[in-house]
């Protein structure tokens, strides 16, 4: 995993996590990355400090504002953020969708495609639902006219 730090056009600086280099830019290539503050997809990588280890103390990484911040390891390491008011508000937003979709929605697993297929073509009743699909399926689905949403996955409540 690596962290980026990033940048929309608007100038709203925030990080972010991907697997490796090759996922960010596959991600922002196709749109994906987007800004968490105006929803803008023009986002590039700023300049970030890497880690650095000393041997006369604890291992500290330079901050992008020059400041030191300790890199030593905790007992239990866990995923961290910081999060601003708005992100605060969104994040909140975020959870509030999910539940009332979770609520609401009949859940159709891995057959999500084929469902919203029958809906759309008046083969079953239409009703809310919700479930999985790969990449090529959503794609196909929206190619067809079928609209389809992404359901954000709100991270665990300790982050």
């Amino acid at each position: 995993m690596i962290v980026y730090a990033l940048a929309c056009d608007n100038g709203h600086d925030f990080e972010s996590w991907f697997p490796g280099s090759a996922a960010y830019d596959a991600q922002v290539k196709r749109s994906l990355v987007t800004c968490p503050f105006c929803g803008s997809a023009k986002v590039e990588k700023r300049i970030m400090a890497p880690s650095v280890a000393r041997k006369d103390k604890t291992p500290v990484a330079a901050a992008p504002e020059g400041r030191l911040v300790s890199t030593a390891p905790a007992a239990t390491p866990q995923p961290m953020t910081l999060l601003s008011e708005p992100e605060r508000e969104l994040r909140a937003m975020v959870k509030a969708l999910r539940e009332h979709v979770v609520k609401n929605a009949d859940y159709v697993g891995t057959g999500f495609a084929d469902e919203a297929r029958k809906m759309h073509y008046g083969e079953v009743e239409h009703r809310s639902i919700y479930g999985e699909a790969n990449a090529a399926d959503a794609k196909s689905l929206i190619e067809e006219g079928i609209e389809v949403h992404p359901l954000p996955i709100v991270p665990d409540e300790r982050n």
